[in-house]
């Protein structure tokens, strides 16, 4: 379920909604860089990334994007790498199972519930970006299957998906600018909403 080892062109074609997240949070990712941390045009970086950023503040005071636009935001080289690895990993078998727009429902849809939680639950001046929430939403999804429809995963893929669960929500903790509430807010819209997604999904 979770080996990755198709050619390229496969992989665009059979997961064409996870290969579309990949190339959107690594583009971004990539233009931040150059234009931000290589100081081409630092000011247009700054700008964007205010834009996009999840601030509650601004969010308050109209920009409703900004419940969505953080998901695909990511600043360092080791949060990219994390959460672009995770969802190399962890989608293609949703996406696979549920279809490309159930699928992208799923992702989006935890990302947002994630910072919906972070607005209504946060100061008015917290900010937050990436797409960690909308990973553990599939993390999410995953337990459900595991706990309600076991025949869809098999035990060494069961095993891989507790632990990374148990190390995920253990690491939450482990850095003090982590959005812990994110992470298991993310995680708990993706059980919740994987019932709905399962209605006559196209299973496979």
């Amino acid at each position: 379920m979770f080996i990755r080892n198709e050619p390229f062109k496969v992989f665009l074609k059979h997961y064409p909604v996870t290969s579309l997240i990949l190339a959107v949070d690594i583009a971004i990712y990539l233009m931040l860089l150059i234009t931000g941390t290589w100081r081409i045009a630092p000011f247009f970086a700054y700008q964007f990334f205010q834009y996009t950023v999840g601030s509650n503040a601004a969010i308050l005071q109209g920009a409703w994007w900004e419940l969505i636009t953080p998901v695909f935001l990511h600043v360092t080289f080791p949060h990219i790498l994390f959460n672009a690895f995770s969802i190399l990993i962890f989608a293609p078998a949703l996406e696979s199972m549920l279809g490309k727009w159930r699928f992208l429902t799923a992702f989006l849809g935890t990302g947002i519930a994630s910072n919906v939680a972070d607005l209504l639950l946060q100061s008015s001046g917290y900010s937050h970006y990436g797409a960690s929430a909308a990973v553990f939403g599939l993390l999410g999804i995953y337990l459900y299957l595991i706990v309600f429809r076991g025949h869809l995963v098999s035990r060494p893929d069961r095993i891989i998906i507790i632990v990374m669960i148990l190390v995920g929500m253990i690491s939450s903790f482990a850095d003090p600018n982590v959005d812990v509430l994110g992470h298991f807010s993310g995680f708990l819209s993706g059980f919740v909403l994987a019932p709905i997604l399962f209605i006559n999904a196209p299973t496979r």
